[in-house]
């Protein structure tokens, strides 16, 4: 296996009696589009500006192609950042904000030229060279933003929330041409941002963070279908969260008492003790509305009370038992036609759609 491009080696960080982040561990592969991901506080920003050499840690080291750049300053590290406000320089065109870091690095007037006009080429940048930031649109503010931070070739590029200006149908498009960016240049791009579904469509990896700790760290589909942790499986996306009695594991299987109910599911973070409240996790689109019992690990009878238009789907509320509370929400194809009222439904999803959190 490769070694890492970036790692972060037991990573602590305090402010006064806060601490950001506690001993954290990560590597970043050579190509990757690494997410991190969590609500205010949580510890991402801190992280990105300790990679950048814009803070220190307390502890720990920061490791850059096997070489420790801890206490390096930025401008010694080949590590480059675009910043939430592109932090472009108003006074200066399209290709001087460009030639900027290279001039900074040395680079004489012909190989800055030749750059310029390669990236600009790269991102379709050509007709704006001449033109100041005010002249330009948000999209192409932010392509300037990471030509001018791609242009000295860095082994790694720093997003600061650089889509959060942005508005709704805007956004879309400049996360699907960030992603094509990355891939084209295989560079490797640590992107922080709090918006779930920014890092869902974006990444190739996601980091969850919670109070300075690594929560999960996997795929976009593990962390959504698999999540470890209540915190994960509710910050990322909406979900049923079933809390009942653990009975035991049958294989790789955690078996357990939900209202009566024997279901079956998995334990990405570990099985808990047995005999112990447990609570499992079941995306709203895993779940089945059947006339019969379908032929399912997991099967419960319960009736339509609500539904809301989606668009494409519909969403159902579900009733199993109304003495003690027991609910479900599922997404079904709108064209089902299901309707509320009293006549019984069957509710059915798969062994491996159903997630036994750790916490």
């Amino acid at each position: 296996m490769a070694d890492p491009l970036v790692r972060l080696d037991k990573i602590t960080k305090r402010f006064g009696d806060t601490t950001a982040l506690s001993e954290l561990d990560l590597d970043i592969a050579q190509g990757e589009f690494v997410t991190f991901l969590g609500p205010s506080g949580c510890g991402k920003s801190t992280t990105l500006r300790i990679l950048g050499g814009f803070e220190q840690p307390g502890s720990g080291r920061v490791l850059l192609r096997g070489d420790d750049v801890t206490r390096l300053p930025p401008e010694r590290r080949n590590v480059n950042m675009v910043f939430q406000d592109y932090a472009l320089f108003p006074h200066m065109t399209v290709k001087q904000n460009i030639a900027f870091g290279l001039e900074l690095k040395g680079m004489g007037k012909a190989e800055i030229a030749a750059r310029q006009d390669e990236i600009m080429s790269f991102l379709e940048l050509g007709a704006f060279g001449g033109r100041y930031p005010a002249q330009l649109s948000g999209g192409q503010r932010q392509r300037v933003a990471l030509a001018r931070a791609l242009a000295p070739d860095p082994a790694l590029l720093l997003l600061d929330e650089p889509l959060g200006a942005l508005d709704a149908k805007l956004r879309g498009q400049v996360q699907q041409e960030l992603k094509s960016i990355q891939r084209r240049t295989d560079k490797t791009f640590f992107f922080v941002t709090h918006d779930q579904e920014e890092a869902l469509t974006m990444s190739d990896r996601i980091v969850v963070m919670n109070k300075g700790k690594v929560e999960q760290d996997g795929t976009p589909e593990d962390l959504y279908f698999h999540p470890a942790s209540r915190f994960v499986a509710e910050f990322i996306g909406e979900t049923n969260l079933l809390t009942g009695d653990l009975r035991g594991t049958d294989g790789d299987a955690v078996v357990m008492d939900w209202f009566g109910q024997t279901l079956r599911g998995h334990a990405p973070g570990g099985i808990p003790q047995t005999g112990a409240p447990i609570t499992a996790s079941v995306r709203l689109e895993r779940l089945g509305c059947h006339a019969t019992r379908p032929a399912t690990a997991n099967a419960v009878q319960g009736r339509v009370v609500g539904k809301t238009f989606l668009g494409s789907r519909m969403a159902l509320d579900l009733l199993v038992d109304d003495a003690r509370g027991a609910r479900l929400r599922a997404y079904v194809d709108a064209r089902t036609g299901q309707s509320v009222g009293d006549a019984p439904v069957w509710i059915g999803w798969d062994e491996s759609s159903m997630a036994v959190l750790r916490d």
